[in-house]
């Protein structure tokens, strides 16, 4: 008995193992929820043992064989019928069977970008929050709209794997839907009556390098050198061994993207509280200019915890004085003698103006010292805008110039190091830390594992991050177009976002965004794509505006229009031609609807310039697709500029109420 007993024991843990090592495998994208693209033939795939024969049935009558290759990869193509479900996808081999169930088919596209893509139903509380979000979460109740969210990784190399799960259009789960991608499958799913899948892969903060295939970056001739660092970086050995000398926290983690940890970071201990005092002696300390870059100081690819300290003569000690450091990336503990006044500790206050009351009672006659604990958990960490401290009576000290510095931790692989005066920093290896920020990092770890999916098209909203490099923009966005189409071999519709007005420089000489809308409207040249403008919904002290309803029902006009035969203007005037006749300027647009409407007569966003480029407002008149332009400092025009700056009033529309897009134009 017991010999049988031991003999049948054996038996099962044999078929489980035979069962384990025969087992059929998909992706996370096939699975119970599934959206597939209607009426055209998919690409399913998966794993199994190899050389194993596979067959697949489908509830809507297809079926189909399929064998494994010598290392296990396997792959069909499957005929989808109009859009319909649900429906369920039978997978099996001799060993064993499953079932994906609850399939829907319809429209399914790509949803991609950075935070303003991100941007949840929710948005970023408590103050970057959807327009009506409440109304709209209540209100989700869409089963044939789903959305697939990809999660977050980074990886130097191309990735299979990758995790994530289909949603439903509930107010149970809609608060996990990115809000432009909703917004946007919400109005094709009600113009066509069909199924409409989201898969929705974002990272916000991300740059599009971080986006682009490496072979693609290397053909641009863009972020060469940076790939070639990141490919000969130094052993794991040596990095392991620097921060092994230290003492390590774990690095606070997010629930979910609203989640700000402001609890978390406020009571973080690094054993620097004595930085803070008045009485600090900070003479061995190195110095750096503020306004500026905080996280290159102990090397290019810090992240960390940085003290700066500086010392300011006071005369008039009598009045409270308003401390203003502007935008601190990321974090902030801010004290003035000693005594805390204030900060901003948590996630999502990168872009949130500092200024803290200094009572007169903290003061001191003569000089005070100022001590600022920076954190820059990721990406640029920096000090921006103006500087200084005053009083109501007019008085003003400056704050900008040379500051003393001292880092006292860094952040690596989701712990946090605290640093100790008996290891010199200056011995600190140079290597390459990876972030999600890096050349084509998210490329590889939340695109490649997608493809080949089968998609309608794609959609986009990104840009921010890459204001400052508006002339690698030119050629690396459109590069990123075609990178993509290649892989997927189809050149599905690409329609994106152009970013909207925002206050990035209180500097107005040193305005930059303007340039990166126009390299966005310079990729329209590109076949099958349309861009979204968003002049007339933007925030200049939000860099996530709240209506995103209406960027979701711009991008959805833009597929309804070119995939879906419907007869609707697709958005804005566009610029065709210009002529110059008697000192005039003479601009022809497209996609005018009955004719082009100014707006804000008070506002004037037209300028012209002669070949000097000195630009001028212009005298703006319009008539059913033309404006004329013309002004009396320039009698031979030949540039004209409109919208041109960071926080622009959109004033040119066409009869559709959509607006323009900014654009610096030579004339032909």
């Amino acid at each position: 008995m017991c010999k049988n007993l031991k003999l049948f024991s054996l038996l099962i843990l044999l078929t489980s193992c035979f069962n384990k090592i025969n087992s059929i495998k998909v992706g996370p994208l096939f699975s119970d929820g599934m959206v597939l693209q209607r009426n055209t033939m998919v690409d399913i795939w998966g794993t199994a043992s190899p050389n194993t024969d596979i067959q697949i049935l489908s509830e809507w009558g297809q079926k189909l064989s399929t064998k494994s290759n010598d290392i296990g990869d396997w792959k069909a193509k499957l005929s989808t019928p109009n859009a319909g479900g649900p429906f369920f996808l039978k997978i099996n081999s001799n060993k064993e069977s499953f079932i994906i169930k609850d399939i829907l088919v319809g429209e399914v596209w790509l949803a991609s970008g950075q935070s303003n893509m991100e941007m949840s139903l929710m948005g970023y509380p408590p103050n970057d929050t959807i327009l009506n979000y409440k109304e709209e979460i209540r209100n989700a109740n869409y089963p044939f709209i789903r959305m697939f969210n990809v999660e977050k990784q980074f990886s130097i190399d191309p990735e299979q794997d990758f995790k994530g799960s289909w949603l439903e259009a509930s107010p149970m789960q809609i608060e996990k839907f990115s809000a432009t991608a909703y917004f946007f499958a919400m109005e094709v799913h009600k113009k066509l009556d069909i199924p409409v899948g989201i898969i929705h892969s974002s990272w916000g903060g991300s740059p599009c390098e971080s986006w682009t295939s490496e072979e693609k970056l290397f053909e641009l001739g863009i972020h060469q050198e940076t790939l070639k660092e990141m490919n000969q970086n130094v052993s794991k050995k040596v990095i392991d061994k620097w921060f092994g000398q230290f003492n390590s926290i774990d690095f606070p983690k997010q629930k979910d993207f609203n989640d700000r940890l402001e609890r978390e970071y406020e009571e973080l201990d690094f054993s620097d509280n004595q930085l803070n005092r008045i009485d600090y002696n900070d003479t061995e300390w190195q110095e750096v200019m503020l306004p500026g870059r905080f996280d290159t100081l102990v090397a290019s690819n810090f992240d960390g915890v940085v003290w700066l300290r500086k010392a300011i003569f006071i005369e008039n000690v009598d009045v409270d004085y308003s401390l203003h450091i502007g935008y601190i990336d990321d974090m902030d503990k801010t004290y003035i003698n000693g005594i805390f006044i204030g900060g901003m500790n948590g996630w999502g206050y990168w872009n949130k103006k500092r200024k803290y009351k200094i009572s007169k009672s903290l003061l001191k006659k003569g000089e005070n010292k100022i001590a600022i604990r920076a954190i820059d958990t990721g990406g640029p960490g920096r000090f921006e805008g103006v500087m200084n401290i005053s009083n109501n009576l007019g008085d003003t000290i400056p704050l900008d110039g040379l500051w003393k510095y001292y880092p006292v931790a860094e952040i690596f692989e989701e712990k946090i190091y605290t640093y100790n005066t008996e290891v010199s920093i200056k011995e600190r290896p140079s290597f390459l830390k990876l972030n999600p920020f890096m050349p084509t990092v998210l490329f590889n770890s939340m695109i490649y594992p997608l493809i080949p999916y089968t998609l309608k098209g794609v959609i986009w909203y990104q840009g921010e991050s890459n204001v400052r490099k508006h002339v690698e923009y030119n050629k690396l966005f459109p590069g990123m177009i075609k990178d993509w189409r290649s892989r997927w071999q189809k050149d599905f519709p690409f329609y994106f976002v152009q970013i909207a007005p925002y206050k990035y420089t209180e500097d107005i000489g040193n305005h930059q965004s303007q340039f990166l809308r126009d390299s966005q409207r310079k990729s329209l040249k590109l076949s099958t794509t349309g861009m979204v403008v968003t002049l007339d919904i933007g925030d200049f002290s939000n860099i996530h505006p709240a209506n995103k309803q209406e960027v979701g029902n711009r991008l959805a006009r833009l597929a309804l229009v070119n995939q879906y035969g419907s007869d609707l203007n697709p958005l804005g005037p566009i610029l065709i031609s210009s002529s110059t006749e008697k000192g005039h300027i003479k601009l022809e647009f497209e996609h005018v609807g009955s004719g082009l409407i100014l707006k804000h007569s008070k506002v004037n966003e037209f300028e012209i310039a002669g070949e000097d480029m000195k630009f001028f407002k212009a005298n703006t008149s319009v008539t059913r697709n033309k404006v004329i332009l013309s002004s009396k400092n320039v009698n031979l025009p030949e540039y004209v500029r409109y919208a041109w700056s960071d926080t622009p009033q959109a004033t040119l529309f066409n009869s559709d109420n959509f607006p323009a897009s900014s654009f610096l134009h030579k004339i032909e």
